[in-house]
């Protein structure tokens, strides 16, 4: 088998990832069960809560709804792939192509939202920069007691982390999502 089934019942292949078969209540259904950091948290804390946080201070901070919509969705491959840590992703030959071309089929499916605009130009820089700092508030909240230094920035988002639960998570990236599409067919 040389494809996943999806909680909506669709197929996917990960390895030919096609935008058709993207869907984004499997992405928010997905990303709210997988727990950030490898399920090393002092409670869950699921990639959906850490892509709305990332999104809203986006928002927050004036960054149009196309920048938030990809802050939302900066982490969707992470639907239909293994959230794998960072040291053993990078011993993995071809894992990042994988995810590439996952990411790609993401893109392709939501880019017409914003007519072309959003992959060509929204400042990837920044979504990974917001990436970064809200390393500074996760660490606060969920590794307090964490004694290794992270090499972090000296500010984070100061975004509240809660830990919602896995449904918590999919209605509040869910309802991100459709709030942002609205923002950005208004202003079509």
């Amino acid at each position: 088998m040389t494809w996943i089934q999806t909680v909506s019942g669709r197929q996917f292949w990960p390895l030919e990832p096609k935008a058709e078969d993207v869907d984004i209540g499997d992405i928010a259904h997905a990303l709210s069960m997988k727990c950030r950091y490898s399920g090393h948290t002092q409670k869950f804390y699921s990639v959906a809560e850490h892509s709305v946080h990332i999104s809203n201070a986006l928002l927050r901070d004036g960054w149009s709804p196309s920048a938030a919509l990809w802050g939302l969705l900066h982490d969707a491959a992470e639907a239909y792939l293994p959230d794998i840590a960072r040291p053993i992703k990078a011993a993995i030959p071809g894992f990042d192509a994988i995810e590439f071309d996952v990411a790609l089929a993401i893109i392709s499916k939501f880019d017409g939202l914003v007519k072309g605009w959003a992959f060509a130009l929204i400042p990837c820089d920044v979504v990974k920069l917001y990436d970064t700092r809200i390393l500074v508030d996760e660490k606060a909240a969920m590794m307090p007691h964490t004694p290794a230094d992270w090499g972090l920035p000296d500010n984070g988002l100061g975004v509240q982390i809660v830990g919602w639960c896995p449904t918590e998570a999919k209605v509040r990236f869910l309802r991100a999502y459709e709030n942002l599409v609205s923002l950005i067919e208004a202003r079509a």
